[in-house]
């Protein structure tokens, strides 16, 4: 009896530390505070029941460790939604995450059961929903989706699939779930300091989990108004231009500085363009498989072009302040504080490791908007890289998605902002931006959108 009481106690030890490791981990992802919130919560419940019981029966530290692990991996972004229930007019869904995978939109299902428990059908009498009938619901839901709608569902069966084929082969039958190959740690392994170590860092491999048995299934959303991109009608991508010459910024390097045309050089040279014959829809997606399409919105171009971001930061540091405040108006602080940004973090440096190899596309609207203000604000070097620019860019039909569109025009949701970002969720591009109220905006509306933050710089007349 004794040792059975021992048994338990241990039992009880081991789940607390990985509720507080989870805690641990939590606190460091790069999520929104709204899902850190959610995942926090459930963590600090399961801590204390465990606190208050002497039985694991009902823990679910499991599933919450492997959302976590998901939520570290590098190739999930745009993470909008943890652990909260989407609903219909019929029922309510439990979705663990809702976040982009490889630049589309997608809704994951963690299952950390023992594969063997795993029930296909419903039954009525011990009151369980089966996997297959909660799948249908979900998917309905899905189809009938607008500004939610993934593009695929994700099953992560944390325990693998290997022990059940006959729930492997049903959802290869009836959903048509195929396994996908992604990168995964396989490994989960926190650290600690224990109080017997002299407070080196010790290595707990009890609380590592291995994930290298995991089954990740993808079931394709296919509904009759998706989006995505195989009908014949060609208007909404047309490429409206695209370069047609090899001109580079080196052969004009004696307009610039000797700094900025080494950074502005540097990253220009390291863009990708598209082939002048580009027109059809058909190629396009063949370059959209590459996975190497970046979308800009204005904050960012003017950003690249800035005076601030190619050399002229000592120069506006040593112009008296009276000028500067003359010049920048109200505007003095923001461009102060852009400056002593630039020094400490040079902006080329910053997008050139995201940009660099891939192509850039522009929508209509930004293209108008972005020639607009470096007409009326930027200088004369300013105005020659905004030329170059705008050369390794190619410019394409605003062509917003309908889940984007399909969000309410508010003040915060900028019928403007819409086309743009919605623009780049169409091509399955991530959207390099400064604004970061709109994408806050879109993410508190549940929406994943594939979003790319850079600090923001002013033209400064250079």
């Amino acid at each position: 009896m004794m040792m059975k009481q021992k048994g338990i106690e241990e039992e009880l030890g081991l789940a607390k530390e990985r509720c507080k490791g989870v805690i641990d981990r939590i606190e460091r992802l790069s999520v929104s505070q709204s899902c850190r919130r959610t995942l926090l919560r459930l963590a600090h419940s399961d801590l204390n029941f465990l606190t208050r019981s002497s039985s694991t029966s009902s823990l679910n530290i499991g599933h919450l460790e492997a959302i976590v692990h998901i939520l570290q991996q590098p190739f999930i972004t745009g993470v909008s939604r943890v652990c909260k229930p989407i609903s219909s007019p019929v029922h309510h869904h439990h979705l663990d995450i809702v976040c982009t995978l490889n630049r589309n939109p997608v809704w994951i299902i963690v299952s950390d059961r023992n594969p063997t428990y795993i029930s296909w059908d419903s039954s009525p009498k011990k009151k369980t929903k089966g996997l297959k009938s909660r799948l249908q619901q979900l998917l309905t839901l899905a189809r009938s989706s607008t500004t939610l709608k993934p593009s695929s569902i994700i099953l992560f069966f944390s325990n693998g699939l290997y022990c059940n084929t006959f729930i492997r082969e049903k959802l290869r039958e009836e959903f048509g779930a195929s396994e996908i190959e992604l990168d995964f740690s396989v490994f989960d392994f926190d650290f600690y300091s224990s109080d017997d170590s002299d407070g080196e860092w010790v290595n707990v491999n009890v609380l590592g989990r291995s994930y290298r048995g995991a089954c990740v299934l993808e079931i394709k959303v296919v509904g009759e108004d998706n989006d995505d991109g195989d009908d014949d009608d060609d208007d909404d991508i047309t490429v409206l231009s695209a370069v047609k010459g090899s001109t580079t910024v080196a052969s004009v390097v004696p307009k610039l500085s000797e700094l900025a045309a080494d950074t502005f050089c540097s990253l220009i040279s390291g863009l990708r363009i598209f082939p002048s014959h580009v027109k059809k829809k058909l190629e396009m997606k063949g370059l959209l498989a590459e996975g190497d399409l970046v979308n800009y919105d204005t904050t960012a171009l003017i950003a690249l072009v800035s005076g601030i971001s190619n050399g002229c930061t000592q120069k506006l540091l040593a112009t008296p302040e009276s000028e500067l405040r003359q010049r920048f108006k109200g505007n003095y602080a923001f461009v102060i504080g852009q400056v002593m940004s630039e020094i400490q973090n040079p902006i080329h440096v910053e997008l050139g490791s995201i940009i660099s190899g891939k192509r850039g596309i522009i929508c209509e609207s930004v293209h108008s908007e972005f020639k607009e203000l470096v007409l009326m604000c930027g200088g004369p070097n300013e105005k020659f890289r905004a030329d170059q620019l705008l050369k390794h860019l190619t410019v394409v039909a605003d062509s917003p998605s309908q889940r984007v569109m399909g969000l309410p025009t508010t003040r915060r949701l900028a019928l403007k902002n819409k086309v743009v970002f919605g623009t780049g969720d169409y091509w399955h591009a991530p959207t390099v931006t400064a604004n970061m109220a709109f994408v806050r905006a879109i993410s508190q509306t549940g929406m994943s959108l594939f979003t790319i933050e850079h600090r923001p710089r002013a033209l400064t007349g250079d």
